[in-house]
């Protein structure tokens, strides 16, 4: 208590632990009272002078304790405001080490609230004011006030130990959450993180459908034509050779032989408009899965998509069940009824038939018929046998020109009947989702990694678009090769 003396140096009053005392025989100011008779009076009246002036002393002595006791909280806090600064640059320190968060992606910190020291010091990256004395916090490298240091999204204080972060804007963990952490678009959940704590899902490439790995292992229907997975408690058709169809392709599908002859005659015409004419009628059949395989495996020659071949253009004489009309639905959108016959391939010249898959939508069923046309019409034209890749490349070819010029077409296909499963009219290329249905089939033969279907097409399109169709196909005949 040495500093104390200082402090105080000049009074005349000792002070121990907070409590002041009085000595009257150490104190200049007291006085010892006489016990002479004689001076009575004298007595008297110096008594009533010392009681006056010990009041004044009591007063003085109160106002320096009041002082001593502020000097003593005083210097209490600034010794904790040093020990703060210490650990706030310690926890600084540590925090620098760090790397920085990437934008877009969320990161996890921990903020610790510190004592702000000298005055004028510090500007609130929330308000744009000074901080003064109280408390604040340091992070994403500027400080705030804790009132404003809020989540971007929901506009509250942040109070919680850990917060996370996009493009270097704070959120409450449960906001970024809710606004960044994807969910699955079949069963509406936040995707889970994997054993490596990270968010791991399923994609597609056209549809931006964002799901579940688990998804693709249980049971979760997907639709044989747009190739999305359906979304829990949504109805879909089952068709009886145990394809999926979703209600929206269900509405343009095509399902029997006989439903299928308008589109034939139009693509028909469009050979001609190309002038490229099928000098030959050709059987056109729609067929399910199993028929279609069987009539693969019948063939001498010929390659076939994988994993699952949509359509055949057939040389062989064979016999080829044929949906001769349309399933019913019943319960549970489960196709039923579905009659068919027999029909037998006469070998008349070199193409026997062109076979389709059935339940597919007006423009896939068109593009794949396209494709298989375009086969037809070289074995017509007595073209050689060619190379897997150069064939096939040059049907994409053509498939891919009809597909567009329906896309850019304005007229509106007019149905051929209703689709009772769905309860809606079919509405041919007019619809909003035809059209993207349609972008999505063209996307994938742009788009198509293999080396027959998506390389054959990608040389077969270079080739036409530097030297036109006819000379291209000219070069084919005599060469079997691409013009380069």
């Amino acid at each position: 208590m040495g500093w104390l003396s200082k402090i105080f140096k000049g009074s005349s009053h000792s002070i121990t632990e907070g409590h002041s005392h009085r000595n009257y025989g150490e104190d200049p100011h007291c006085y010892a009272p006489s016990t002479s008779g004689e001076n009575e009076d004298i007595d008297r009246a110096i008594a009533l002078s010392l009681l006056e002036e010990n009041q004044k002393g009591e007063n003085v002595i109160g106002v320096q304790f009041d002082l001593l006791s502020f000097l003593i909280s005083w210097i209490d806090k600034e010794s904790q405001v040093e020990e703060d600064e210490q650990l706030a640059r310690a926890i600084q320190e540590s925090l620098n080490l760090e790397s920085p968060p990437r934008q877009g992606t969320a990161h996890t910190y921990q903020h610790f609230p510190v004592i702000q020291f000298p005055e004028g010091y510090r500007i609130c990256a929330g308000c744009n004011n000074e901080i003064g004395h109280g408390r604040f916090l340091n992070c994403l490298d500027v400080f705030w006030h804790p009132e404003c240091f809020r989540c971007h999204a929901c506009h509250q204080p942040i109070t919680d130990i850990e917060f996370s972060t996009s493009e270097n804007r704070p959120y409450h963990k449960s906001c970024y959450r809710e606004h960044y952490h994807p969910k699955c678009d079949v069963c509406k959940h936040f995707i889970p993180s994997n054993h490596g704590g990270l968010i791991e899902y399923r994609a597609h490439p056209f549809w931006v459908q964002k799901y579940c790995p688990s998804h693709e292992h249980d049971g979760t229907p997907r639709c044989c034509s747009c190739e999305r997975m359906e979304p829990q408690d949504t109805a879909y058709v089952a068709l009886d050779d145990g394809r999926k169809l979703c209600l929206e392709c269900l509405d343009s599908a095509i399902m029997d032989t006989n439903e299928c002859q308008p589109l034939y005659l139009d693509i028909q015409e469009f050979y001609e408009s190309i002038h490229m004419k099928l000098e030959q009628q050709i059987p056109l059949l729609l067929v399910e899965r199993q028929a279609l395989n069987e009539a693969r495996d019948g063939e001498k020659n010929g390659y076939y998509h994988m994993p699952e071949t949509r359509g055949l253009c057939l040389s062989e004489e064979q016999t080829v069940t044929t949906i001769l009309r349309r399933p019913r639905f019943g319960s549970g959108n489960q196709a039923m009824n579905i009659i068919t016959e027999p029909y037998k391939l006469t070998r008349r010249c070199d193409v026997t038939a062109i076979l389709i898959l059935y339940g597919l939508p007006r423009l896939l069923t068109g593009t794949i018929l396209a494709h298989e046309m375009m086969h037809g019409w070289m074995r017509l034209q007595g073209f050689r046998t060619l190379s897997p890749d150069v064939e096939e490349g040059i049907c994409q070819v053509i498939a891919h020109w009809w597909l567009i010029s329906q896309l850019k077409s304005s007229k509106k296909v007019t149905p051929t009947s209703s689709s009772s499963a769905a309860g809606t009219s079919k509405k041919g290329t007019g619809p909003k989702f035809d059209k993207k249905l349609g972008e999505f089939f063209k996307h994938q033969i742009e788009t198509d990694a293999s080396p027959v279907y998506g390389d054959g097409f990608r040389a077969g399109q270079h080739a036409v678009q530097k030297y036109g169709l006819g000379r291209t196909l000219d070069h084919i005949r005599r060469t079997g090769r691409f013009p380069y």
